[in-house]
This record gives structure tokens, sequence and C-alpha cells, in this order.
């Protein structure tokens, strides 16, 4: 087992991502990139996830839930802005009995009084067992994990998004949306999905298109303005998979063929100059009018917030499943959490001694 006590930060930071990802399986594990991710630990963490939801239900359940971590806290540290994401972390931690404490903007940290985010961080791992954690740096959550792995604090670190260049908690619920989508058609296996809007930026789709790379004969679809293409370096691991793809910017072509499409919002915040407000984008939306050609078993996904790019005449077409995705999150986000701790046999024996209602 590689561990990040035994590797200096520099030769670290220059690993390729899927040996980065054998670095964070240790004890503590960390949740830092997509690429650590196998087809079966998703698997698992989805089944796990179903099994808490539906033990939730019942008071019992839900009482026996709130005892597995009841012993532990986590720092919720968001240094960006967040409402979904931070939310669907601070109910996981509920479900499962964890105490959270948050710092919502490094403005309120001693990090105004000159402090570095590196002491910041130390702080935190004094008073909690788990920091949950967003940066706008992209690669700031691997550099916690890494300090922490020098220190006599070591703790895992869950990165709840990171710059421009990872989500690996988003992906989890999107890939549980997807499997709980297609349950009945023959699960993930060689579906068509779609990525719409602003893709270079948007961590979610660059850690969700790996994620699928891990399932047999998808395909994928990057829908985009030039400027706001998928990265390279994303379509090189894909190839690295053999997985097949399509880049292309004709939305209107992959509709009827698509079973999934995953739109997402122009990401302006990381404009230098307003750059995006140049770019036309009104071909990269959906709205009623689109919707015959559609297929009825068609999951519309959004990882919210949405802007012009899905109209709300669709909210309640069964197709649009934004909503419930994003409800997803807590339960595949308590998954995690509870197998970040090691304590998933236990539910899953209750659920196998009580067998809640579906």
């Amino acid at each position: 087992m590689k561990k990040l006590s035994g590797i200096s930060w520099r030769d670290f930071k220059a690993l390729p991502l899927l040996e980065k990802g054998d670095y964070f399986q240790g004890t503590p594990p960390h949740t830092l990139i997509a690429q650590q991710f196998t087809r079966e630990k998703l698997q698992e963490l989805c089944a796990l996830a179903t099994r808490i939801k539906r033990i939730n239900k019942r008071r019992d359940g839900a009482n026996f839930l709130k005892t597995l971590l009841c012993d532990k806290r986590a720092m919720l540290y968001f240094a960006q802005p967040s409402s979904r994401t931070y939310l669907s972390h601070n109910a996981a931690c509920q479900i499962l009995g964890l105490d959270t404490m948050d710092v919502r903007d490094s403005k309120t940290s001693s990090e105004v009084k000159g402090e570095s985010p590196e002491d910041t961080i130390r702080t935190f791992s004094s008073y909690a067992d788990m920091i949950i954690m967003r940066h706008p740096v992209g690669g700031f959550a691997e550099r916690v994990a890494w300090m922490l792995a020098h220190t006599n604090r070591e703790i895992p670190v869950l990165n709840a998004g990171s710059g421009a260049d990872q989500h690996p908690t988003q992906a989890l619920l999107d890939i549980y949306t997807l499997e709980r989508s297609f349950e009945k058609i023959g699960g993930v296996d060689g579906k068509n999905i779609v990525f719409v809007g602003d893709l270079m930026r948007g961590r979610t789709v660059r850690s969700l298109a790996w994620m699928l790379s891990l399932y047999k004969d998808v395909k994928l679809y990057f829908v985009a303005p030039e400027p706001l293409q998928i990265g390279q370096d994303i379509l090189d691991l894909l190839d690295a998979a053999g997985t097949k793809y399509v880049v292309t910017q004709d939305f209107a072509s992959t509709m009827p063929i698509a079973d999934a499409i995953y739109m997402t919002r122009i990401q302006d915040e990381w404009d230098a100059e307003g750059e995006s407000s140049t770019i036309d984008t009104s071909a990269f939306s959906i709205g009623a009018e689109h919707m015959d050609i559609i297929k009825d078993t068609t999951a519309i996904m959004h990882p919210l917030p949405r802007r012009k790019e899905i109209s709300t005449d669709i909210d309640n077409d069964p197709r649009a499943v934004y909503w419930r995705q994003m409800r997803n999150g807590m339960w595949i986000r308590a998954a995690l959490i509870l197998t970040t701790f090691g304590r998933q046999d236990e539910v899953n024996q209750y659920y196998d001694n009580y067998k809640p209602g579906a």
C-alpha cells in the first residue's frame, strides 16, 4: 500500500492521476479524485446508499444510523460558494450522527490575519475527525491530504470540489443517479451519455466522464462551443481506457440517441475578463420543444445551479431527474462517509436482518 507520508509533495504532484489514486486507499482513506475509484467500488457505494436510504425511512432505522458515527466530528471547510454541496454533505453527516463544524468563507478564519491555509488546516485537524472541503485552487485538497500525512494528526479528507479540475463526490451522486435511472433497462453499460455546456471548466463533467469509462461499451458525446469544449487531458484518459467518444457542437443530432443528457451552466466565475459573454451558447439548451425527439427513457441531468440551459417548462417531465439527482447526493455521500470510517458492515448486517421496505 502506497503512503502519502512516503513521498515528497514535488514527486507526488508530478504523478499521473491514475497513479495518484493508489495513495488514497490507505489509512485513513481519502476521497480526492475520480480516478481513485474502481467500478466495483462504485457499485458497493451505490448499493450501500440505497440501503441507508431505505433504513432511514423507519424511525428505528433512522435512530440506528445516528449511532454509527456519533463519536465523530466533521469539519466542513468551504472556501468557495456552495449551497447544494454544503447542505448535502451536512445532511449526510447528520444521518450518521456526526457533529459538524464549518467555515464557509476564509475571511472568517485566521487566514484574514495572514495565517497560511496549511496552518488553518492543521488547526481544523485538531478538532475534527474528517475534513470535507471545497477550495478554488485546483489540487488543494490533495495538498491538504499530503500535508496531514506528514503530521501526527492524519485524518481523512473529502474533496467537495477543487478549482476547475475535480469534483469526485458530485460524480458519485451522478453515477448513483444513472444506476437508479437505468436499473430496469440494463444498467449503465452500453448507454450513450451526452454532456452539454461548459465542459472545459466544468469539474463535474471532468470527474464523471472518467467514472463512466469504467463501464462497458459506454459512448460519451461532448457537446459544447469550441472555446468551452472538454479538455484534451480528459480525452487522453478516455483513449487510454478504450472509451468511445464524440466531440461536436451539434446538440440536435445527439438528442434522439441520448440515454442521458447532462446539462451544465457556463462557468463564468473562472473568466479573466468576461470572455464567456462573447460566446454564443443559444444552441446548447433544452426546453419543451425538444422533448418529442428525446427518448421516453432518457435521463436529463444537471449538477445545478442552472441558468437558461434547461427551461423550467420541463421540470415536471419524468425524464427531468435533476431534482432527484440532487437528493441522491446525501445518500451516496452518507455511504462514502460511512465507508471512510469503516462502518459499512454494520449497515449491511442491519439491513439483512430487518429488511426495511423499498
